[in-house]
C-alpha cells in the first residue's frame, strides 16, 4: 500500500534542530518501501506571505504565482502532511506561517465555495505530524504554535484527532538536539507509527 509523505523543514536555518527532528522521523518512515517522501527544505519553497486579498474566494486560487502553485497541489496528493518548525517569539517561525496563512485558498474552497478539498473516497484517510524544537524550557513554549497547526490541518481536511506532535524543548544552539535523551528515538517510533496507521487507513477504506 503506497503512501506519500510531504514534509516541509520549516526552519528558515538549515540542518538545525527542528530539522534534524524531521529527518530522524522520515528515515524512520523511509525503512518502509512503500513509502514515497517528498521533504521541502522552506527556504527553498518559494511562498510569499497571504495579501490578504481574499480573491481566492471568487477563483478558487491564489492571485499569487509562486511556489504554492506547486505545493498546493501536493498538499492536496500527499497522505501524510508534515510540518516541522522551531519556536520563534513563542510561536511558529514566519516562513512557515507563511504556508499556514496561504492555506487561506482551502478555507476559502471549503467555507465559501463549499467545494472538497479532497475526493470523498479520500476523507479521514490522511494524517497530519507536527515537529517543533524551542530552545526554553517553559512548560507553555509551544502553547501559541499549536492552534495554528491545527488551523492549516483543518482546512486542508486532516481532523485535530489525526494530528501528531513531537515537541521538544530545551534545545537552542545548533545541533543540541543531538544530546537530547530521547528525542530521536521518539522521532523513529513516531515514523513507524504514523505509516502503519496510514497503511491501516489506505487499506481499509475509511471514510469519516
Amino acid at each position: 500500500m503506497a503512501v506519500k509523505v510531504l514534509a516541509f523543514a520549516g526552519s528558515p536555518r538549515r540542518f538545525g534542530n527542528s530539522e534534524t527532528l524531521l529527518d530522524w522521523m522520515l528515515a524512520s518512515m523511509a525503512e518502509d518501501p512503500d513509502v514515497t517522501i517528498e521533504k521541502v527544505p522552506i527556504t527553498d519553497a518559494n511562498i510569499n506571505p497571504c495579501r490578504g486579498c481574499n480573491a481566492c474566494e471568487k477563483l478558487n486560487k491564489c492571485i499569487q504565482r509562486d511556489g504554492m502553485d506547486i505545493w498546493h497541489d501536493k498538499i492536496v496528493e500527499a497522505d501524510c502532511i508534515v510540518l516541522s518548525s522551531p519556536i520563534f517569539c513563542m510561536g511558529l517561525c514566519s516562513q512557515v506561517k507563511a504556508l499556514v496563512d496561504r492555506a487561506q485558498v482551502f478555507r476559502s474552497r471549503k467555507y465559501v465555495l463549499k467545494l472538497p478539498i479532497v475526493p470523498p473516497e479520500r476523507k479521514g484517510k490522511r494524517l497530519g505530524v507536527f515537529l517543533a524544537t524551542a530552545g526554553q524550557t517553559w512548560p507553555y513554549v509551544f502553547d501559541a504554535a499549536v492552534p495554528s497547526v491545527k488551523c492549516f490541518y483543518h482546512v486542508i481536511d486532516i481532523k485535530d484527532a489525526d494530528i501528531s506532535y513531537l515537541m521538544v524543548n530545551g534545545v537552542d544552539e545548533k545541533g543540541a538536539i543531538e544530546h537530547h535523551p530521547t528525542a530521536r528515538s521518539d522521532a523513529e517510533k513516531l515514523g513507524k507509527t504514523v505509516i502503519a496507521e496510514e497503511k491501516k487507513r489506505l487499506g481499509a477504506g475509511i471514510q469519516i
